[in-house]
C-alpha cells in the first residue's frame, strides 16, 4: 500500500501552498457555485493546508497568509468584479476562528486517511466537526452582527442552518474528496515511478 504521509510527499511545500491559494483565489467569489463560477472552497482549503501544511515550522505564517488572501481576493472581488459587499459586516472577523478551526482540524487528521477504515472515519469526522463549527461561528456570528435581521430567533437561525448548511457541507467535503483523491493518485504515481527506476 501507497505510503500517504504528507511529509514524504512526492511534490513540495510551496507547491502545495499555491495551489491551494489558487484554488481559493479562483473560486471564492461565490459561496455556492453558478453556472459560471465553482463554489467556495476557501474552508476546504484551511483544512487541506493544516493537513499538508502541518509539519512546517512557519505554519502561523502560512495561515496569516491565507487569511490575508482570502481578504484581499474579497477587497478584489467587491471593487473590481462588482461582487455585492453584504457579507462583509461586523461579523467578518469571526471568519479567522472559522478557518482556524478548518486548520486545526486538518492538523490532527490521520497522515494515512485512505489506508484504513478507521483512520478514514477519523479524517471524515474532523472535516465534519471543522465544517460544522466553522458554519456556526461564521453564520452565527454573521447572523447576530449583521444589520440585515430585525427580529432574530433561535427558530429563524434554525431554519437558516436548515437551509444553508447542506451545500455549505456538500461543497467542503467535494473539495476535500477530490483533494484526496488527487492525492492519492500523484503519490501512487510517484511511487510506481520510483519503484521502476529503482
Amino acid at each position: 500500500m501507497t505510503d500517504l504521509n504528507p511529509q514524504t510527499l512526492p511534490y513540495k511545500d510551496g507547491f502545495i501552498l499555491a495551489a491551494l491559494a489558487l484554488l481559493m483565489f479562483a473560486t471564492r467569489s461565490d459561496h455556492f457555485g453558478s453556472a459560471i463560477s465553482l463554489p467556495d472552497a476557501s474552508l476546504a482549503v484551511f483544512f487541506l493546508a493544516g493537513y499538508f501544511l502541518n509539519h512546517l515550522s512557519r505554519r502561523l505564517a502560512a495561515f496569516v497568509g491565507l487569511c490575508a488572501l482570502a481578504a484581499a481576493t474579497d477587497y478584489w472581488a467587491i471593487a473590481h468584479r462588482g461582487v455585492s459587499d453584504f457579507c462583509v459586516t461586523g461579523a467578518y472577523g469571526f471568519l479567522l476562528p472559522a478557518y482556524y478551526l478548518a486548520w486545526w482540524a486538518g492538523e490532527r487528521a490521520p497522515d494515512r486517511p485512505l489506508r484504513h477504515r478507521s483512520a478514514v472515519l477519523t479524517f471524515l469526522a474532523l472535516a465534519l466537526l471543522a465544517t460544522s463549527g466553522a458554519f456556526l461561528i461564521s453564520s452565527g456570528s454573521f447572523y447576530l452582527l449583521a444589520p440585515y435581521f430585525s427580529d432574530r430567533s433561535l427558530v429563524e437561525f434554525g431554519q437558516r442552518i436548515a437551509l444553508y448548511f447542506p451545500r455549505y457541507l456538500g461543497v467542503t467535503l467535494g473539495y476535500l474528496a477530490l483533494a484526496m483523491a488527487l492525492h492519492t493518485g500523484l503519490t501512487a504515481s510517484g511511487a510506481a515511478r520510483a519503484a521502476h527506476n529503482d
